[in-house]
């Protein structure tokens, strides 16, 4: 990487500033970093030859090609951090850059207290949720953290098992050993491969667990029927504001595989393959927290049934005083405390 580009430079020195959790380069003199949930305008000067030649840059070092005919770049920068360029002429005027930061000081629950604004009891449940193979949905909007709490809770899970995660570009950070890891974001043009033939073919890979970094479509419908099928305790993200709005989100997504199934079929997998809804926000002063625990209980008629188990309130995650349906396997598989809901 060119040590001299004005873009290398600027994230080189942004690198050593804390609570930086986003970089957006709109143009030469139009540069903004995310810090506590709000954008700064930074006073830099970058020029366009630089950025052009960042973006090609980074193309190379993924792989990859960003040019007017492949005018969209998804990768990595080499610490970690993801990146998404738009050129020209289908971003007006200079290329957009979207830099997420990746937050290396987070490697765990035990190392990062307070992470999320959850409080030790609640680390607890959840790691009990990940030992006793519970399937988990992380839902939350932009920015709020899904693959940070993604990675927290996959640093749960036992070396011993057999894990195959597919991501668009690389981002979850998982030290498993028998661990096999798919990218659906083709570094070969030619290439027709799709997230959901990655999904279908981890089917044949004999997994312990499948994560899915995060669903975008019709291949929900295919994790749903892995969940469904012996693979517990699997994994993925979605974007949505609210549980309720997770829960038609994941409605909306089956139904884009194309399949003509009826409403109460959708709904009837849904209920039998997902166990928690982890809902992520950020408060009033910007910081990211979890929101709510919902537990998806079963069926009632044509509706999908869920209870919420803790919500946060004053400042943090609190219970709401129900029991989770799932009790008795959290207990003997997760180790959680029978009395846990009464304590």
């Amino acid at each position: 990487m060119n040590a001299e580009n004005s873009v290398w430079k600027l994230i080189n020195d942004l690198n050593s500033k804390k609570g930086i959790t986003e970089i957006v380069i709109n143009g030469p003199k139009n540069v903004f970093v995310e810090r506590g949930g709000q954008f700064i305008q930074l006073n830099v000067a970058l020029t366009k030859q630089d950025i052009y030649s960042f973006i090609d840059e980074v193309a190379d070092f993924n792989k990859k090609v960003c040019n007017k005919n492949t005018p969209i770049l998804d990768g990595n920068l080499p610490d970690g951090s993801r990146i998404n360029a738009i050129v020209e002429p289908f971003s007006s005027g200079f290329p957009s850059i979207s830099i997420r930061k990746y937050i290396r000081s987070i490697t765990d629950f035990d190392s990062s207290p307070g992470i999320f604004g959850i409080e030790p009891k609640w680390v607890e449940f959840l790691k009990a949720a990940v030992s006793a193979r519970l399937n988990i949905i992380i839902s939350g909007g932009t920015g709020v953290g899904k693959t940070t709490f993604m990675n927290l809770l996959l640093k749960e899970i036992s070396p011993a098992e057999r894990i195959v995660t597919i991501e668009d570009t690389l981002e979850l950070n998982i030290s498993i050993p028998n661990l096999v890891r798919l990218e659906a974001g083709s570094k070969v043009e030619s290439s027709d491969i799709s997230i959901r033939d990655l999904v279908k073919n981890t089917l044949r890979m004999r997994p312990d667990r499948i994560i899915l970094g995060e669903i975008r479509g019709g291949e929900f419908f295919d994790l749903l029927q892995a969940m469904n099928t012996g693979h517990d305790g699997s994994m993925t993200s979605l974007h949505a504001n609210s549980a309720a709005e997770c829960i038609n989100r994941m409605e909306t997504l089956f139904l884009m595989s194309g399949f003509d199934v009826p409403f109460q079929v959708v709904r009837r997998q849904m209920s039998t393959a997902i166990d928690l809804i982890l809902q992520l926000s950020r408060d009033r002063d910007g910081n990211r927290i979890l929101k709510t625990i919902q537990e998806v209980t079963g069926m009632e008629g044509t509706n999908i049934l869920s209870q919420t188990l803790a919500t946060h309130e004053d400042g943090k995650l609190s219970s709401t005083g129900i029991s989770a349906k799932n009790m008795e396997k959290l207990h003997h598989m997760g180790a959680l405390p029978i009395d846990f809901f009464n304590s």
